[in-house]
């Protein structure tokens, strides 16, 4: 079961954009990861693949836990998410992740957000 002060040292990382380097000190080797009803992503490397890809995609702006809670093993975040393509267009997202816990690490993330979220605005001029 994480403690509230481990959690909020994920979130901490998190919102420092620091997306590579958390993966290996809060997920568990064998954990998954699923984004609405996608099919999920099974072991740690699947999720590092999976944040690479999407970092050489977008860039994050913005990272905010609006809120949290903690009850027991698991772990809700509400994140408000913005990012821009490299076109300059920009996504604004808000997201729920639903997290179980062993200990201090993840074993499994689900991601729930609206997908017409990811329709990109045109830039800002």
């Amino acid at each position: 079961m994480p403690t509230r002060e481990r959690v909020l040292d994920f979130i901490s990382a998190v919102q420092r954009y620091e997306f590579l380097e958390f993966i290996p000190l809060f997920y568990a080797e064998h954990m998954t990861a699923r984004e609405n009803q996608e099919t999920p992503r099974v072991g740690r490397q699947a999720q590092v693949d999976n944040e690479t890809k999407a970092l050489s995609r977008v860039r994050f702006h913005r990272m905010r836990a609006v809120s949290f809670a903690v009850d027991g093993d698991h772990v809700a975040i509400h994140w408000d998410v913005g990012m821009t393509l490299p076109d300059g267009s920009e996504i604004a997202m808000e997201e729920l992740a639903y997290q179980t816990w062993e200990g201090d690490r993840i074993v499994a993330e689900r991601y729930f957000y609206d997908p017409a979220q990811r329709i990109p605005r045109p830039p800002t001029t």
